[in-house]
């Protein structure tokens, strides 16, 4: 039979066209049919406020989270109820012990020469002043690495006062420069012979309410309290140093921490089970305790909000992804990454079957970027799903190096590969471990973006067949 050069042509034309097909198959890890899906999901998300109701929810039938409060308590029963509704296929706790908190109360003011009453809120771990009001001279210094310049015995019966003023960055790289004060500074202080320590809250509003967060004091060193002001409060403070008088401070505080009492914390933990490869985990995570002074609508209803409402909508697809979908509400976050820890103690002998991770907790406003964290061969992969969230205003970091973020960087330590969504964070610190975390604040309309890329991250990562494990003789730094 005689074939033209035509036919030939043609043939080899299409024998190009099947083998770049194959090839951008390999790449994406994706069908034709799973991109439809992928922006039906991106549809349903933008066009549903699932997640905004869930935080609306929480925040009004639970409340604040606190590690042993009642709240607490029913935030677990308010979890496992929702998931069950949302169409999980499993839903169960996982328990474990940690040390009962409680606020203690607290009066500050400034006593002299110039009295003010003060907005604080005495920093988690705190001890207390005995029921007394504890009164001495203030000595500021500049930040943390001042005060561990100062002299031994500089202090000697004052009160020492942290003024650094943290900055507002949109990726919220500005709270590692202030946090250090917050963890350490009660304990840097004793050394130096004090009897109380304060800071300006670690935040970047102009409110006068004081942001908590954890202190750690270190052993062998005298506890003293430890105790964050407002930001308007450290200014006037400041102020008032500034007249070159001696200035006193005054404190009338309960101990803010452990009572040495233990009680049950629980993770709770939601399936959508997957249909060919269930015994693979890809993993959405959020922290479901909060601090006691707000009602943790930011940190982290919306976290909790983003993830169960991704959960539901994979679950109500036709047809499930191939691996399963596993969202984890951790407890005891905000005093320890408790309930993280002990995930992995529990499922240590399944960490190998964690495909990859990616959780919420920081921000408010638009994701802008995925950062990665996995195996250099699934690059081309991750890249491609990448361009599906570009109308989203989503690029993918040049890096390789995410670790997780907050309690998925427990797992991650165990092995678990990690994708990190950056939101813009500008205003995050303002809410932050304070009174005015609240459902208002919530950005509704970057809670419907970011719930839609978060749903179809955890379609693509379940039903991509890529490998995002590293490989044993692969270095988890690997960048591109």
């Amino acid at each position: 039979m005689k074939i033209s050069v035509l036919t030939v042509s043609i043939a080899g034309l299409m024998l190009s066209m099947l083998m770049v097909n194959k090839v951008s198959l390999a790449a994406t890890g994706l069908t034709q049919t799973q991109t439809e899906t992928l922006q039906t999901l991106k549809q349903q998300a933008l066009q549903d406020d699932l997640s905004y109701q869930l935080i609306e929810s929480l925040t009004t039938e639970v409340g604040a989270r606190l590690v042993g409060s009642e709240g607490e308590k029913r935030s677990v029963q308010w979890a496992v109820d929702k998931m069950k509704s949302l169409g999980f296929d499993k839903v169960w706790t996982e328990e474990s012990e940690a040390q009962l908190w409680q606020r203690g109360d607290m009066r500050a003011q400034i006593s002299s020469p110039f009295p003010h009453s003060v907005a604080a809120l005495a920093l988690g771990n705190s001890v207390g002043t005995n029921g007394k009001t504890l009164k001495a001279e203030v000595v500021e210094f500049a930040d943390l690495a001042a005060l561990k310049a100062a002299s031994e015995d500089e202090l000697e019966g004052k009160i020492a006062f942290i003024s650094y003023k943290m900055e507002r960055h949109k990726d919220g790289h500005g709270y590692g420069k202030a946090v250090g004060a917050r963890v350490v500074g009660a304990s840097e202080a004793a050394k130096k012979g004090a009897v109380a320590f304060i800071m300006r809250s670690v935040g970047t509003d102009s409110n006068k309410f004081a942001h908590t967060g954890v202190s750690r004091y270190t052993e062998g060193v005298k506890k003293i309290p430890a105790v964050a002001i407002s930001n308007p409060d450290a200014d006037l403070l400041q102020n008032a140093l500034k007249r070159g008088k001696p200035v006193t401070f005054s404190l009338t505080t309960n101990a803010s921490g452990p009572t040495g009492e233990t009680t049950t914390i629980a993770n709770v933990i939601g399936e959508v089970t997957g249909s060919k490869m269930p015994e693979q985990l890809v993993t959405l995570g959020a922290h479901l305790d909060s601090w006691d002074v707000g009602t943790g609508a930011i940190d982290d209803g919306i976290g909790v909000g983003i993830t169960m409402a991704a959960g539901h909508y994979i679950a109500t697809l036709k047809q499930r992804p191939a691996r399963t979908l596993r969202v984890i509400l951790f407890a005891a976050e905000e005093v320890g990454l408790l309930g993280a820890k002990d995930y992995v103690k529990q499922h240590k002998d399944e960490m190998s079957q964690h495909v990859i991770g990616a959780e919420w907790d920081f921000g408010n406003g638009k994701i802008y970027e995925l950062e990665p964290g996995i195996n250099p061969d699934a690059l081309p992969a991750m890249s491609a799903f990448a361009k599906e969230l570009a109308s989203l205003g989503v690029t993918m970091a040049d890096t390789n190096t995410a670790k997780g973020q907050s309690d998925m960087s427990a797992l991650g330590e165990a092995g678990q590969p990690a994708v990190n969504f950056n939101p813009d964070g500008s205003d995050y610190f303002d809410f932050h471990h304070t009174r005015n975390d609240t459902l208002d604040k919530v950005d509704q309309e970057a809670l419907k973006t970011n719930t839609a890329i978060y749903t179809m991250f955890a379609f693509f990562a379940t039903s991509t067949p890529t490998e995002f494990r590293h490989s044993p003789s692969t270095n988890n730094s690997d960048s591109q």
